[in-house]
């Protein structure tokens, strides 16, 4: 209810949400330990990473042109309605929890046949599961030969492996860890190389390289974040 008010308040000219076109005078502030700031559009609630993620999409695949069957897995409110009512998806959303799915679903059991998709989404979701392994499988086992996916994740580049520490059980200090209490690891660079050992091939895009630093600025992009294209 409070969206359309605080977009109302905030218009302006400085910003721009690739995914809705509309601008703003400032995006709002998002995070748990230390909130990032002008990250959070008030329109489509879309972050850094799902912004990129459009943009991609639009520019740099036939997402929006040709017919796909695709799975998207915790879909969020940014995309969910808009990618719902494209004439050219087959749209299945899945989920354990999240009220926007259509199928509850364990990632690590999924209800699917072998080779059922085309598309896979699963974004920001891995990172939550303490088997991912098993989880990195089942996608492989549901995609399509020739399909393709995106699997973004909360990733440090600066490590070359992937933390984990079960030990750690305060909620509080896990958050302060991991960035947030749920996750179960902070992802190194060592993270593409585990999908390739899974199967997939891997291509770790730069895509914000391609992105004037206005541009970047405009539509509050992270610099430098890579987005994980993988293929069967």
């Amino acid at each position: 209810m409070a969206r359309p008010i605080l977009a109302f308040l905030l218009k302006g000219k400085n910003y721009t949400d690739p995914i809705d076109g509309k601008q703003f005078k400032k995006f709002l502030p998002y995070g748990y330990e230390n909130p990032r700031e002008n990250v959070l559009s008030p329109s489509t609630l879309s972050l850094e990473r799902h912004r990129l993620l459009w943009l991609y999409l639009k520019t740099e695949t036939d997402f929006f042109s040709k017919k796909y069957k695709v799975l998207h897995f915790a879909p969020e409110q940014a995309f969910h309605k808009r990618f719902k009512n494209m004439e050219n998806l087959d749209y299945v959303t899945t989920d354990l929890n999240s009220p926007l799915a259509t199928i509850k679903a364990d990632i690590c059991k999924l209800p699917f046949t072998d080779n059922s998709f085309d598309v896979i989404l699963c974004n920001h979701v891995l990172e939550h599961i303490p088997d991912d392994t098993k989880a990195m499988q089942e996608l492989y086992r549901i995609l399509r030969p020739n399909g393709w996916g995106i699997f973004q994740i909360p990733q440090d580049i600066t490590r070359a492996t992937t933390f984990e520490d079960d030990t750690i059980t305060d909620k509080n200090e896990r958050a302060k860890i991991f960035g947030q209490y749920d996750h179960v690891r902070i992802y190194g660079r060592d993270y593409f190389d585990k999908l390739r050992s899974i199967g997939f091939k891997v291509e770790e895009v730069g895509y914000t390289t391609t992105i004037s630093s206005e541009k970047i600025n405009e539509y509050r992009l992270a610099k430098g974040e890579i987005i994980p294209l993988v293929k069967k």
